[in-house]
C-alpha cells in the first residue's frame, strides 16, 4: 500500500518521530513522508510510532492509497522530495 504520513508532535519528539519515518519512508517535506509498505512493514511502522508519541498531545495521521498512481501532487514553491532509497 501507499502511505502519506504527516505528524504534529512535541518538539522534543520530533526527532525519534523523524528517525522512525525516514527507516520506513522517504522523506517529502519537513514532517511529510510517503512511500510503500507492505503489511507487516505497515504495522511495524504504526507499532513504533505509538510506542514513540503521547497520544493525548501527539497527532500522526497517516493516509492510505491502493498506490502511489492514485495520489496527484502539485507542489508550489521549493520541492524537498528525494527520490533515494529508504534506508
Amino acid at each position: 500500500m501507499f502511505v502519506v504520513v504527516v505528524y504534529d508532535t512535541l518538539a522534543e519528539r520530533n526527532p525519534a518521530i523523524l528517525k522512525t519515518c525516514r527507516r520506513y519512508l522517504h522523506w517529502v517535506q519537513r514532517s511529510v513522508f510517503q512511500g510503500e509498505l507492505s503489511a507487516a512493514q505497515y504495522r511495524s511502522f504504526t507499532e513504533a510510532i505509538k510506542h514513540l508519541i503521547d497520544p493525548s498531545y501527539d497527532s500522526v495521521l497517516i493516509y492510505r492509497m491502493q498506490g502511489p498512481h492514485m495520489v496527484r501532487t502539485e507542489t508550489i514553491g521549493q520541492k524537498f522530495t528525494s527520490d533515494s532509497p529508504v534506508l
